[in-house]
């Protein structure tokens, strides 16, 4: 009678155990709660539908979190985006590395899910670096919306692109060989190795030069400043010296453009090698009246911060999710639809020269 006993006891575990390890796979043997589902389900769950009519939520919390926090382009973006945060009665605030690495953001990410915001806004350094923790900012319910540097696609929600990649790179080559007579040796000087935007860009640069009417034109060098004002001046000085027949020098970052007017501002290049590039009117002021180039390009980067807050706000209020063709209002800026992989197109971007940068103060 006591073997029996045990042998049903023991099927009783058995069987207990093995419905504890069917639960287990399912939710968990020791009980679910709502956070634990919400841990393991996917970034994108595919199920959420957006509501066009639902009002923006009050008391939202919206970080920007840019690629470095000294880099005044990207103060300009971000001071806009918490601004637009305060129209809606959001909080917005900045947060960021001093330095533009590929891993720098990492902490920052984490630190802005432990403080449970409502969306974090991301100029990446690295399209992947920051994967990671960014999926597990969107399985916390924390939206993700990339700017001017996106992240792998599957890593947030929105990216808000300031113009089109293609448009931004092939300008930045039809610019230059206008003013060079489409003949030269051109350089790019860039921003850090990794950055998507600046990668996407001088892709389409270099297919730009592949055209019939480039074949006098010769890239020959990309070189990397990494967003520092020091090494982007070192390294146009390199690019000059390296290459005495450069005519030419395309640097699509305020940082970099900034640093190579400076230099080639004060030498013997002045006047006999053409700089065009992206940046801002307020920094490159100086440089088109002492004629160290006469134009550059850009968008508007408080539209472009104002534009990102109105989107992650929609995103955490429900408005949208993301998908391909949803539309949401952007403030002032008036109606947006959102285009392939999440993308959102500010606008085309503007040239700037001495005929018109007086109109401009940022």
């Amino acid at each position: 009678m006591l073997s029996q006993a045990r042998t049903r006891r023991r099927a009783v575990v058995t069987a207990s155990a093995a419905l504890c390890a069917l639960t287990l796979a399912v939710s968990g043997c020791s009980g679910t709660t709502k956070d634990s589902v919400k841990d393991d389900a996917p970034a994108d769950a595919g199920d959420a539908k957006a509501n066009p009519d639902a009002p923006l939520k009050k008391g939202l919390k919206i970080a920007f979190l840019p690629k470095q926090i000294n880099n005044p382009y990207e103060k300009i973006v971000d001071d806009a985006g918490i601004a637009a945060a305060g129209e809606i009665g959001a909080t917005g605030k900045e947060v960021g590395p001093s330095n533009a690495k590929a891993s720098s953001q990492v902490s920052y990410i984490n630190t802005l899910i432990q403080q449970k915001q409502d969306a974090i806004l991301i100029a990446a350094n690295d399209p992947n670096a920051v994967c990671g923790p960014l999926k597990q900012a969107m399985k916390q319910d924390i939206k993700v919306v990339a700017y001017d540097s996106d992240t792998a696609k599957d890593c947030r929600q929105l990216f808000i692109n300031q113009a089109s990649s293609e448009e931004i790179g092939r300008s930045q080559v039809r610019n230059i060989a206008k003013q060079l007579g489409n003949k030269g040796e051109i350089a790019i000087l860039s921003a850090t190795q990794n950055a998507t935007n600046q990668n996407t860009w001088i892709e389409f640069m270099k297919d730009e030069l592949t055209k019939p009417e480039y074949k006098d034109m010769k890239l020959v060098k990309v070189a990397y400043g990494d967003d520092q004002d020091q090494k982007s001046f070192q390294e146009t000085q390199g690019l000059l010296k390296a290459y005495p027949n450069l005519k030419g020098i395309i640097s699509p970052t305020t940082v970099g453009i900034a640093a190579a007017a400076r230099y080639i501002g004060d030498s013997s290049y002045k006047g006999k090698v053409v700089l065009n590039g992206l940046g801002t009117p307020n920094q490159m002021r100086k440089y088109i009246e002492n004629g160290t180039l006469d134009q550059f390009s850009l968008w508007d980067p408080k539209k472009l911060g104002y534009l990102g807050t109105y989107a992650a706000a929609a995103l955490a209020s429900g408005q949208i999710t993301g998908a391909e063709g949803e539309k949401f209002k952007a403030g002032e800026l008036g109606e947006y639809t959102i285009g392939k992989d999440g993308e959102i197109i500010l606008g085309p971007p503007t040239v700037f020269d001495a005929k018109n940068i007086g109109d401009f103060d940022f």
